[in-house]
C-alpha cells in the first residue's frame, strides 16, 4: 500500500511575483517566474499608520509598518556606493493610493504609467504575493515582511553586468536599477491585501530611474 500523509500535517504553496518599471516611455513590465516560499515573515500590511520610525536617513520617517523597507534600500545602494534614499509620505500616500486600486481590481500587476496614471512620473517597483494555499482548501495571507520585496528586487544584482548595462539572458534587473539608481533620492512605499488573500507591494522613486541607454551609477 501507498504511504498515506500526516492528516496532522497540512501542506502549503505560495509564491511571490516582483515586477518593475522604466520611467520612458518605451517601459516594459517584466515577470519572474513563481518563486516557492516557505519563510514565514513578520506581517506588514497597509503603511498609512501614523507611528514612525528611526530607519529612514534624513527628515521623514517611515512608518513602523514598514520598517526594514528604506533599510534594505540603502544598504545596497551603499554597495555600490550611491547615496541613501530618504523617505517621502507624499510618495507613500501616492504608492499606498495605488496597491489600493490595484487590490480592488483583481490584484493585477499593472504599473501606474502604463495605465496612463501617473501624475508624479514617479519610478515605480511592484511586488505581488499569493496567497498561502493549505492541502485541506484553506487559504490565508502570506506573512510578507517589508524587507522581502526590496530583498528580492536585490536579488536581481547578480543578474546585471554594469559594463553592457544589460541583464543577463532571460533574466530581469530592472527592480535592482531602479533600487540602485543614483540620481533617486526619495522613495515611498504601500501595500494592500487582495479579496482573494494576495496582496500588492508598490514603492515609488523620485526623480525616477530606469532610463534607456543610461547607467544606474
Amino acid at each position: 500500500m501507498a504511504p498515506s500523509k500526516n492528516p496532522n500535517i497540512q501542506e502549503k504553496l505560495s509564491r511571490a511575483i516582483p515586477c518593475a518599471t522604466e520611467a520612458a516611455a518605451e517601459s516594459r513590465c517584466r515577470v519572474v517566474a513563481p518563486v516557492v516560499l516557505c519563510a514565514v515573515l513578520a506581517l506588514g500590511l497597509g503603511c498609512s499608520g501614523a507611528e514612525t520610525d528611526g530607519g529612514a536617513p534624513g527628515g521623514e520617517q517611515q512608518p513602523r509598518v514598514m520598517t526594514g523597507m528604506i533599510e534594505v534600500h540603502n544598504r545596497v545602494r551603499a554597495s555600490v556606493g550611491v547615496p541613501p534614499l530618504t523617505w517621502s509620505p507624499t510618495l507613500a500616500s501616492y504608492a499606498q493610493a495605488w496597491a489600493e486600486h490595484l487590490a480592488s481590481d483583481g490584484c493585477r500587476m499593472v504599473h501606474r504609467s502604463h495605465a496612463g496614471n501617473n501624475p508624479l512620473k514617479a519610478g515605480e517597483n511592484l511586488y505581488w504575493a499569493s496567497p498561502t494555499r493549505w492541502s485541506d482548501g484553506r487559504s490565508e495571507p502570506q506573512r510578507i515582511a517589508p524587507e522581502q520585496p526590496p530583498a528580492a528586487w536585490a536579488g536581481e544584482g547578480s543578474d546585471y553586468d554594469l559594463g553592457s548595462n544589460r541583464c543577463a539572458e532571460g533574466k530581469v534587473c530592472g527592480h535592482y536599477t531602479q533600487m540602485v539608481w543614483a540620481s533617486s533620492r526619495q522613495v515611498g512605499c504601500g501595500s494592500q491585501l487582495c479579496a482573494d488573500g494576495g496582496q500588492i507591494w508598490v514603492c515609488n522613486y523620485d526623480p525616477p530611474g530606469n532610463w534607456v541607454g543610461q547607467r544606474p551609477y
